[in-house]
Order: structure tokens, then sequence, then C-alpha cells
């Protein structure tokens, strides 16, 4: 069969071309967002699956909040029309119920090679990256800021800053407030936000920019804007590798981690285990993939193939693995109401 490559929508048309049916046994579709991590993963993953399998992926580009309201439609009427699904950590937690059991001991590659806790019970790690202290190195030439608590330290390091508005803020700022209060990652949660929130007030005064978007935190870095700044790593490296004096610091970075999930009664169940199975043990496409996406992968097999000093720059290189925090996902699912309600309230004091 040969692969071909679908627009957004395809594999909703196919199923109607089908009369409503699920998808044939020989594809598979998987729900994720468009643009460069879609056509990469097209390009290290899908296709030389296809080839070596003969089951052809079937991209359906949808932006998460989109996919889910239809996910959710799908698994109320019974008629799946996805297999896989792209989910973050608390998705895998609320959106249990409408997910597959992930088989880990089960799949060859992913014993072999997946990382520490990148095989969870609802989904399996694509990509890995941190929410990072970022700094420009010419402001702090002479000495770099390395925690949370330096990023607080305003005298030892002056300069404008930089926090997000967006995503995940609700507890990711709460998070890094409690290490900057002297809180070890272990002990953490659940989040004590009482002293959160008495930590945010020290440092909203020097905020200078509440960034709404990836492309913001990179522009805020590149115009001088901040100083210093929480970013997606994988933004942060962007903005390194154009040329600007910009560096990270990975000590209480918020591990950031993209999943793949296979939906409950998938028309696929089994060909989409075989895809998650044979992207952790696809050698080849790793490298390509990470340097291309700036992000990692979870598979053991990908980063170490680069160079080591690019691999110091990704979330898994083990020195800086080691280093993130591990948000616990069943906290912050069940308290995502009051998380949200907190910080809104907050911000808008």
């Amino acid at each position: 069969m040969k692969f071909k490559k679908p627009v957004a929508g395809a594999a909703l048309a196919l199923s109607l071309a089908l009369g409503g049916t699920a998808a044939v046994a020989d594809e598979i579709v998987i729900a994720t967002t468009g643009g460069l991590m879609r056509n990469m993963m097209e390009e290290y993953f899908y296709l030389p699956f296809a080839d070596a399998t003969g089951t052809e992926v079937v991209p359906f580009d949808i932006e998460v909040p989109d996919q889910w309201a239809r996910a959710e439609g799908m698994a109320r009427t019974g008629d799946i029309e996805f297999d896989i699904v792209t989910a973050t950590g608390p998705d895998l937690v609320g959106k249990a119920d409408i997910l597959e059991t992930i088989p880990c001991d089960e799949l060859e590659n992913v014993k072999k090679y997946a990382l520490p806790g990148a095989c969870q019970p609802k989904g399996i790690a694509r990509t890995t990256g941190g929410m990072v202290l970022t700094y420009n190195t010419d402001t702090y030439a002479g000495k770099a800021p390395a925690t949370w608590a330096d990023f607080w330290d305003v005298e030892t390091f002056p300069g404008p800053r930089g926090l997000p508005d967006t995503g995940d803020r609700d507890w990711w700022l709460p998070t890094v407030a409690l290490l900057a209060d002297g809180v070890a990652k272990e002990d953490l949660y659940p989040l004590d936000l009482d002293r959160a929130y008495k930590k945010l007030d020290e440092i909203r005064p020097y905020i200078s920019v509440w960034w709404k978007t990836g492309n913001q935190v990179q522009q805020i870095m590149r115009d001088g804007e901040v100083a210093m700044t929480m970013a997606y790593s994988g933004r942060a490296l962007k903005v390194i590798q154009d040329g600007s004096p910009f560096a990270m610091a990975w000590d209480g970075a918020i591990r950031d981690t993209g999943y793949l999930a296979v939906m409950k009664g998938a028309p696929n169940t089994e060909g989409a285990m075989k895809f998650i199975n044979f992207f952790y043990g696809s050698a080849e496409g790793h490298p390509g993939f990470i340097q291309s996406v700036g992000y990692a992968t979870s598979s053991t097999i990908g980063l170490s193939q680069l160079p080591e000093d690019e691999q110091k720059l990704y979330a898994t290189y083990p020195a800086n693995y080691e280093l993130l925090v591990d948000p616990d996902f069943e906290w912050i699912g069940a308290h995502r109401d009051e998380l949200r309600e907190r910080w809104t309230n907050w911000l808008l004091q």
C-alpha cells in the first residue's frame, strides 16, 4: 500500500465514505496538532512504520482541546474514529475512562528503551521538555542563576523577568514558587497553595512580561525584554540555536511531556500498540526528529546518538532528567478547579 499524505479531516471523510464504520484494520488514525510536530512525526515515524508493517498512519490535524471534545463525543456514541490521541499528564488522569491501558511490560521496545516514568497506565511519552529557567548569559556573565530561588533573588540577579499566563500556569507557578521557598521537589505535593501564593506575591512586582504563547516567549528573549524567564525548553533551545545569548538552568524545571494515548474501543487497538512499540525502537528516526522539533523523545535509543554537547540541551539528558520536577498528576487532576480559581483571582488582584 502506498502511503498518502492526508489533509486535516481525511480520517473522518474516509469513515463517512465507508458508511460511518470504523477505519479498516490496515491503518491507524492519529489525532495530533498540525505543523512542525505532525510533519516531523510523519517523516521520521509514520512513513517508516507504514513501510515496515504495511499499516498506514492517517494523521488528523487538530488542537488538543478540540481533539478531546471530539473524542468524548465519540466515546458517548460508541463511534470511535481515533486510534491514538495526543495527551498531557493531567489528561491521562482526567480522561482515563475513555483511554486504553498501555501494556508497558508487553511492548518489547518500550521495556528495553523507555526512560523511567515514560510509560504510564493510560499513555506513553512521545516528547519531553521542561518548563525551564532561561537566562541571558550577557546579563549574568559573572554569576549565572541556577535555581528558582535565584529567579526570586532580585538583588543578586537584577533584571526584568517573565512568567507564563498560559497553559498549566495554575500549577506550574505555585510549584516553582514552593521550590524558591525551599521546598524539596519530592515534598512539593500536595501543593501548599497559601505558602506558594505568598511567595508569588514577592516576585510579582518584578515580572515585566506575562507571556501567553511560545512565540511570544521567544520574542521577548530575542528582543531583550527579559533577563530571565520561564520558557518551554524547546522554544528556548531554538532561540539559543539562532544565536541569542541565552542558556537554560535545569534544576527544578517542570517535566513537560506530550503523551501518546490510545482511545478505548479504538478501531485498530492492536495497530496502535504496534506503532507505540515501533516508535520506541526506531533507532533511525529519533535523532533527526529530536533535532527538528527541539524536544527529546523518551526512548534511550534516541538522544544517545547525538553528540554529547548537543545532548545536554535536552530535558532527557541524564544529568538534566534527574533534576526535573515529576508532577503529581493525580493530585493536580483532582484539584484543577481549585488551582484555576486561585490563579485567576490572584492575577486579577
